[in-house]
Order: structure tokens, then sequence, then C-alpha cells
């Protein structure tokens, strides 16, 4: 998962056969995906990046790969608008109704350019292309790694700021036994 999630980011192309395969193996574990990925010491990074991240919480949010909300279960109600979005047909129906939620790839996602102040993405595979596109001028992207470094799904913050195309600059810290990154164009 590693290779692929750096594989993506810095421009191997993404396929169906790829699309197909992520979907099957995160339907597969959406069941009990809450009971076992959704815990106070997980959501501590996404708590401290709204809490130190100088985060727009006024303007659209939309999360990329929300699984079944975990993200969505701490920002929902400070946010002023959420949209969740994730491959996975079975994690969307296992998330709790606290935000629209639509079934979208992420490497071609169904919203117009420029269309968010933030994007986040936890523990999810960045597709820079079309993280920037939906993003709007001076937005920000929250990306977090819940188990840091040894999240499967994992890019250092050094890379997210690399990949993402353009000049792109970050705030990052620790928090749980997680990390976060917010970044901002340069």
């Amino acid at each position: 998962m590693r290779r692929l999630t750096h594989a993506t980011a810095f421009g191997t192309p993404w396929t169906s056969a790829e699309s197909d395969r992520i979907q099957d193996v995160f339907d597969g574990l959406a069941d009990g995906w809450s009971e076992e990925h959704v815990d106070p010491v997980k959501a501590a990074p996404v708590e401290d990046a709204l809490a130190r991240g100088e985060l727009p919480l006024r303007g659209r949010w939309l999360e990329v790969g929300s699984g079944t909300g975990a993200g969505a279960r701490i920002v929902a109600d400070r946010v002023n608008s959420l949209v969740c979005t994730d491959l996975s047909a079975q994690m969307l129906a296992n998330a709790p109704d606290l935000a629209p939620r639509v079934r979208a790839d992420a490497s071609i996602l169904p919203f117009p350019d420029d269309s968010f102040q933030v994007v986040m993405l936890i523990n999810m595979i960045l597709f820079p292309l079309e993280v920037d596109r939906v993003l709007c001028e001076g937005g920000a992207v929250l990306w977090v790694n819940t188990l840091g470094d040894q999240t499967p799904i994992h890019l250092a913050p050094d890379d997210v700021l690399s990949a993402l195309p353009g000049d792109w600059t970050g705030r990052t810290a620790q928090a749980g036994t997680g990390l976060w990154l917010v970044a901002r164009r340069g």
C-alpha cells in the first residue's frame, strides 16, 4: 500500500484495475472499520490541526477518502459546510449521516474547479492534481496520518508538499499517535 501511495502521489497513472482493487479491499473492511479505527487517540491529529493549524472553519470542506466518517465525526459540527467522498460504497453506507456523502474516485472528483476552502485527507492516497484543482485560491490541504509513519497509507509531510503541483508551504505537528500537515500554496 505504501508503494502505491507514493507512486500515485508522484505521477504513476491510476488505473481502473487499481481503483477496483482498492474498492474491493475497503468494501470488505467496512463493517467493522469504525469499531477498530475511530477512537480519540487517532482523532488527536485532526483535533490538534483544528486547534493550531489556522484552518478556515467557515468555508466549504471536502473530505476525500472519508471511509466510515472518522473525520466527519470530528469536523462536521465545527465547519460551515462539509462533503464526504469515498471510493467504497460500503464505507459510505457505514458512515453516520453528518454530511452529504458522495461515492467518487479521488482521481477524478465530481466537483468544479475551486470548490472548497479545505480539502481534508485522513490516511488517504493523494491525488495531487485533483486536490489542487478543487481547492480554492487561498485554501488549505489538511493531510493526516493517524499512526504517523506507521500508517499503511503514508506520505511524509515533505513528500505531500513536493507532490502537490506548484509551490506549497506547510505547518506540521504530531498529536496522539499521528501527525498532521496543513499545506497552502506558496
